[in-house]
């Protein structure tokens, strides 16, 4: 019996295009937040590192006890984008993979985003913040749930600190261009290789698999 592969997804910057709701919603919290503390917020363990930058105390201006997600939702529902060419990737993989989004954004969101655009149905789990706010813990919970193993996996993200995640829990990565990093910083989690385009993500996913 052939084992079954799992190619996890990350979600913001990859399938939904939601980096300026991110941003303006770190702003409208700390006007002080620069474009360079939300591209540091993703070299780590990105909820770790944007605590330890809103632990920073400015002014009365700040609001940094409002919750994240009371602006980011509303504005994530209205603006975010799914990449044009996803669907088609994302069905063409579901033929011969087990997908799962491992995502720092709460799970109910992403959930009514995928259903909204239609691709629900080719996942078979949504693990957000609400589930662990750590990738790694959350890529275990996928070895143990579905009996599988780092070397059955790949992880597809568009940050730094997803990779490094993904490799503290055995999993390789394949980097995606188009999302929160640049080639240049996702080179830096030594991914299996970094896509330019959507539909090399396939043949990416079959490569790693075959060792290619």
């Amino acid at each position: 019996m052939r084992k079954r592969h799992f190619v996890l997804f990350d979600f913001d910057g990859v399938i939904a295009d939601s980096y300026s709701v991110g941003f303006e919603t770190a702003q409208k919290l700390c006007p002080y937040f620069t474009e360079n503390d939300f591209h540091s917020v993703f070299e780590g363990n990105a909820w770790e590192r944007y605590e330890a930058l809103m632990s920073r105390v400015h002014g009365p201006e700040c609001c940094h006890d409002l919750d994240w997600f009371s602006i980011f939702t509303p504005a994530f529902e209205e603006r975010a984008q799914l990449f044009p060419g996803m669907r088609e990737v994302i069905e063409k993989l579901s033929h011969g993979y087990v997908l799962i989004i491992i995502s720092s954004t709460i799970t109910s969101p992403i959930q009514g985003f995928l259903e909204k655009h239609h691709i629900g149905r080719y996942f078979s789990e949504v693990m957000g913040a609400d589930v662990h706010t750590g990738k790694r813990e959350k890529v275990h919970m996928v070895f143990e749930k579905y009996g599988t193993a780092a070397s059955e996996c790949v992880f597809i993200t568009d940050t730094l600190g997803d990779m490094r995640e993904a490799k503290a829990a055995g999993v390789g990565a394949i980097g995606v261009s188009w999302g929160f990093h640049s080639r240049e910083t996702l080179e830096k989690g030594e991914p299996f290789c970094v896509v330019e385009k959507l539909d090399e993500i396939p043949s990416a996913v079959s490569r790693y698999f075959t060792g290619a």
